[in-house]
């Protein structure tokens, strides 16, 4: 395991979003398309490779952390700005994204 010093640590942005959109990526087999909102005044495109785990209808509307400060890449011919933060099981089979335990406002920085 690589250790980092705490102030790279504190140049990640991450916050509370919601997906409020998902469909599936033209291109590629495994992944969606979120369209997130972040509490800024445009939603984001976020592209995550969740579709082996969840179905569409069971990821919209739902809150998630999310890396907001990540420079954009570009996913099979789709731009991603941001990552979704997810765990994934030693065996693979299940991945989970960290969800906010109670409720609290969307764009809110995990700290």
């Amino acid at each position: 395991m690589t250790k980092i010093p705490f102030p790279d640590f504190e140049k990640l942005d991450l916050r509370v979003g919601k997906i409020v959109f998902v469909e599936d990526h033209p291109k590629a087999d495994k992944l969606y398309v979120l369209t997130v909102d972040l509490g800024e005044p445009t939603n984001r495109t976020i592209v995550a490779g969740l579709k082996p785990y969840y179905k569409k209808e069971e990821l919209k509307n739902r809150h998630a952390v999310f890396v907001a400060n990540l420079e954009p890449i570009n996913l099979r011919g789709v731009e991603s700005n941001g990552m979704i933060l997810a765990v994934e099981s030693h065996d693979k089979t299940k991945v989970c994204f960290l969800t906010p335990s109670g409720e609290i406002e969307i764009g809110s920085k995990i700290r």
